[in-house]
């Protein structure tokens, strides 16, 4: 499903060349619940943008269900973006002036759903994150357990193939964390393909497979029981 072929990410910065990334090789399999692990700086925000089609890689190349993004137009990749990948923050990012319900149905919007048909995608996912009685609160009024789910909600109202998720729990306490996490793992049991962004050792735990970025390189990799499968990748 993800293919990424010695891909690097480089800014200039006065007169230097800097890599935030450097000749990545990742594969990422359709149905797979994957975590990318590593210290502040280590590139994995950039990764997970380079694969959500947010940013693009500065050479390399990015298939995404085997077609080549790293040429493709801007447009072309608004759409995969609002069609074919769900996006989940750290920050939640819901409009502040809409209420729930209005904030999942935001991305159908885009992509010229009818009324009727939002309003329905609107209601099955509140019930599938468990909230279908806070689809007309507004933020204010949610916890911050309850506004991660209604941007899980509106991240999958779309029925994307893949969930992306920056530091899903970075602003949860850990009781709450982990219910979102299960949620997250329920997502990937219905075969969504889940890749999420954590420092957290026990949210990677939830996951099957771990990869470790440091200094902008893909350094390691774990299966689930937490024993190595490969260092030096």
């Amino acid at each position: 499903m993800i293919q990424l072929s010695n891909v690097t990410k480089s800014y200039q910065v006065a007169q230097e060349t800097f890599d935030v990334l450097s000749e990545i090789n990742l594969v990422i399999a359709k149905g797979e619940y994957v975590s990318i692990m590593g210290p502040s700086g280590s590139g994995k925000s950039t990764l997970i943008n380079i694969i959500g089609c947010l940013d693009r890689p500065t050479s390399g190349q990015y298939r995404f269900q085997g077609r080549e993004l790293s040429i493709a137009k801007d447009q072309e990749l608004a759409v995969i973006r609002n069609q074919s990948i769900g996006f989940v923050f750290q920050q939640f990012h819901l409009l502040p002036r809409l209420n729930a319900r209005r904030n999942v149905e935001l991305p159908m919007i885009y992509s010229g759903i009818s009324q009727r048909e939002r309003k329905e995608r609107a209601e099955s996912a509140f019930e599938k994150v468990g909230l279908t009685d806070r689809m007309n609160h507004m933020p204010n009024e949610l916890s911050g357990g309850q506004k991660q789910r209604v941007a899980i909600a509106r991240a999958i109202v779309n029925e994307p193939q893949l969930i992306l998720a920056d530091e899903p729990t970075g602003a949860l306490d850990s009781k709450t964390s982990f219910s979102i996490m299960e949620q997250f793992t329920q997502l990937n049991m219905e075969v969504t393909t889940v890749v999420l962004v954590t420092h957290e050792e026990e949210i990677a735990a939830f996951t099957h497979r771990t990869i470790i970025v440091k200094d902008g390189r893909l350094v390691e990799e774990r299966l689930k029981q937490g024993e190595a499968m490969n260092e030096t990748l």
